[in-house]
């Protein structure tokens, strides 16, 4: 049976539920983070679907999403009710943006999404989420902190990971939708031009952030599921991507 113990959670940018853009990711990566269904990813070119299936098999396992709160089981005392409205209480104090286009990128060995510009307000709903759900997170167990100073960390990536639970927080965080797991050159150069076709429809426009969304891993080793969404529906003054607000197409619901 699944307890708080060994399950884990995120909470993750996840695009509009409605967005055609989310519902595209959704399928390239093969699995609707929601139901768990399996879904198909269509015809790519010159690819057969096992070759697709083994190159999206990683972030297939998270999900679509965005990194804000990397995952983490419960500290001892806490409950998925106790974080559900930490996570509400969140969304409440942060202000709905619209974030630079993004695009597809190749980071490192695989291929991601990225903002096609810096985002302040990307990076500071990030700090807050990282700040002000930790106590709620539990330590990392002396096998996963090993795992994770195994990977070549710089001095600063270590401390945020002792001190934060995971390196790649505050000045260390980038952005990005993960699309592939690890893919040999070739390969990442002829999905870099496949997946950019394919989603070019969906980033074109300024990316709207509205929610963020808590996700679910109930047991080790099973995937990743979206449980929850919360509304960001703090007041907008002084946002530090005043320059790309639009009100209208914030509450709109429309496509990314």
């Amino acid at each position: 049976m699944k307890t708080l113990s060994t399950a884990r959670y995120a909470v993750y940018f996840a695009p509009v539920y409605e967005a055609a853009f989310w519902s595209a990711a959704q399928r390239w990566l093969g699995r609707d983070c929601i139901t768990g269904e399996p879904l198909s990813p269509g015809s790519v070119d010159g690819l057969d679907q096992g070759a697709v299936a083994k190159a999206t098999e990683s972030p297939r396992h998270y999900g679509f999403h965005g990194t804000l709160k990397a995952p983490f089981r419960l500290a001892e005392g806490c409950s998925l009710d106790d974080l559900r409205a930490a996570t509400a209480q969140l969304a409440a104090s942060q202000t709905a943006f619209l974030a630079p286009p993004l695009e597809v990128t190749a980071l490192g060995p695989f291929l991601a999404m990225t903002l096609s510009a810096p985002s302040p307000a990307m990076s500071g709903l990030a700090d807050a989420c990282v700040r002000d759900l930790e106590e709620l997170r539990a330590p990392l167990g002396e096998a996963e902190l090993k795992r994770r100073l195994s990977a070549g960390l710089s001095e600063r990536q270590e401390a945020h990971l002792r001190r934060w639970g995971y390196p790649y927080v505050f000045e260390e965080f980038r952005f990005h939708m993960t699309l592939t797991g690890r893919l040999d050159e070739e390969m990442r150069h002829r999905l870099k031009t496949v997946l950019a076709e394919r989603f070019r429809p969906h980033v074109q426009s300024p990316l709207p952030v509205r929610e963020i969304a808590l996700y679910e891993q109930p047991l080790p080793e099973e995937p990743f599921l979206l449980v929850d969404r919360f509304v960001l529906s703090g007041q907008a003054s002084a946002h530090p991507d005043a320059g790309l607000q639009d009100p209208e197409t914030l509450s709109s619901g429309s496509p990314a």
